[in-house]
């Protein structure tokens, strides 16, 4: 089938929006895995299938800002100014230009500090949570659309920007490549995650995982997702995100692949998943 018939396919499905807003941290200590590239596809996917999205930009690199094409200097105000100055999300939450019904917090590299600076501040675990129901209230009183999902993407390492996020959110999506070192770290992900479930934020749990950077021609790439589907057979999704050009290019022209190309394998792979993620429930 072309790829233009199955996009044809994926555009006659319709999605049931989630009885209340699902919360995803995307995690992964390891660099490289396509955290960043999850979070906007598959927040851009769910956005052009009609849900209200918001991605929280909680890494200093602005990765998310970028491919959203949201301004994110550091003159303008980021989730940096919402964790340590109490500045209301609503004041920094920008609308995506090229997806409606998506929307953006975005974030720039004073946020690195913001590691330092949050060991000292009261709640500082729980900031991003408060300023999440904050802003879920906010969009309540204008009379704004009900957020379905938020994706909250994360820096490569376990400091208090994704611990933030791990008390914020209720389901943790960690995308793992199909590559030889891809389950190495993952066990000391699972006993942060585990610790936080016991001390800070008992709802949390791992509902997704994503395998990316599939490259069908290799056995490694199956032998690595036939391993990772033996550990989680609950938790990892089906549609698998293949090695894509095109995936690697949107960000260069501040798009996603959805918007950039939206035929491509690579977009079709994250309209699939988010399809899957949308089905699958909480």
């Amino acid at each position: 089938m072309s790829e233009k018939r199955k996009y044809q396919d994926i555009e006659k499905i319709t999605l049931d929006r989630p009885e209340s807003t699902r919360i995803f941290t995307i995690s992964n200590q390891k660099g490289g895995v396509g955290k960043t590239s999850t979070a906007v596809n598959l927040a851009a996917a769910l956005a052009v299938k009609g849900m209200n999205v918001l991605v929280v930009d909680n890494d200093p690199q602005g990765n998310a800002s970028t491919a959203l094409n949201v301004e994110h200097g550091t003159d303008i105000q980021s989730t940096y100014d919402v964790l340590i100055d109490d500045v209301p999300m609503a004041d920094i939450v920008k609308e995506c230009p090229d997806v409606p019904n998506l929307w953006l917090a975005p974030a720039n590299i004073d946020l690195a500090g913001a590691e330092i600076e949050l060991v000292s501040m009261v709640a500082r675990e729980t900031r991003l949570k408060t300023a999440l129901a904050d802003y879920a209230a906010y969009r309540e009183r204008e009379g704004l659309p009900r957020l379905d999902y938020v994706f909250i993407d994360c820096p490569p390492s376990l400091g208090l920007l994704t611990i933030n996020a791990f008390c914020a959110a209720r389901e943790v999506l960690i995308p793992i490549q199909c590559e030889y070192y891809a389950l190495e770290g993952l066990s000391q992900l699972l006993k942060n995650i585990q610790m936080i479930q016991k001390h800070l934020n008992s709802d949390l749990h791992i509902s997704t995982i994503l395998m990316t950077m599939y490259d069908g021609r290799t056995n490694l790439a199956s032998q690595v997702a036939d391993e990772v589907r033996e550990h989680f057979p609950n938790e990892v999704l089906n549609t698998l995100i293949p090695r894509s050009v095109r995936i690697s290019e949107a960000p260069s022209y501040q798009q996603t692949v959805i918007s950039y190309d939206p035929t491509s394998s690579g977009s079709l792979a994250y309209l699939n998943a988010a399809i899957e993620i949308s089905q699958r429930g909480a």
